[in-house]
């Protein structure tokens, strides 16, 4: 498959192309903010030669699907320029508001659009453990998520802890508490706490507990490397193209699939 990819010469893009390259596919457009050093220039690719465009609009016809690992605003508008046209896109940028995700799901009515807050297959497993765990275990456990990354994260708690608490609140009517200070009193029946943690280089870790009476069950997910991310970017990607428009989470896109 052809690929657009924007924020390109970030962390995460160049983990893109690796991962596009190995698998035999091709980053054809590469699209970065346009303050950003090389917007405007050229680039060595495992393809070859790039123009590092500073402008979505500019991505070339032919692509078959448009990747996103970028800042909120620039997620935007590369979902629209390439949704407008009808092109599949697929979003990992995190730290979007409502307002953001009103445009994403305005843009989705004229192609198929995944947004979501990780792309790692592991995270993803993470979700339904945890979700079956809550059916099993019933309102009788406390729920709490911990989640840690490196220092430079910007938002917290990270989207992954976000996405959690909403998989495992669906229908409950708990609120989310991000973190507890001073005199927060007991805790109630009614919430799940969120806990942020900051340092080093840590890729990512997300670890959900389950509190009961007399025991306590936790699960835990850990990146060893932020490849996983790519990795699981460009298998999505595949499944997205060929889609309804319509706005997309990792499990419509996964439903009865096979990832070979």
């Amino acid at each position: 498959m052809k690929i657009a990819l924007n924020g390109a010469l970030g962390r995460m893009g160049r983990m893109v192309q690796e991962a596009a390259a190995e698998a035999g596919d091709e980053v054809a457009a590469l699209v970065e903010r346009p303050d950003h050093p090389q917007a405007g220039g050229r680039v060595q690719t495992p393809w070859g030669e790039r123009e590092v465009l500073s402008d979505p609009a500019r991505v070339p016809t032919g692509v078959d699907v448009g990747m996103d690992f970028s800042a909120p605003d620039a997620a935007v508008a590369f979902v629209e320029a390439l949704a407008s046209r009808g092109v599949p896109v697929l979003s990992g940028t995190t730290g979007l508001t409502d307002a953001h995700v009103e445009r994403i799901r305005t843009a989705a009515s004229r192609a198929p659009v995944l947004w979501t807050t990780n792309t790692s297959l592991g995270v993803f497993c993470l979700h339904e453990v945890c979700a079956l765990a809550r059916r099993l275990l019933g309102p009788g456990y406390d729920v709490e998520v911990v989640e840690v990354h490196h220092r430079h994260k910007r938002d917290a708690p990270s989207g992954t802890a976000l996405s959690l608490v909403r998989r495992l609140t669906e229908g409950t009517g708990e609120r989310l508490v991000a973190g507890r200070q001073g005199d927060a009193g007991p805790r109630t029946g009614a919430e799940v706490g969120v806990h942020a943690v900051r340092g080093g280089e840590v890729v990512g870790e997300h670890t959900v507990l389950f509190l009961g009476r007399h025991d306590r069950l936790e699960v835990t997910h850990r990146a060893a490397s932020r490849r996983l991310f790519a990795d699981g970017a460009v298998a999505l990607a595949r499944r997205l193209i060929g889609q309804a428009p319509g706005l997309y989470g990792v499990r419509d896109v996964l439903a009865d699939a096979s990832l070979r």
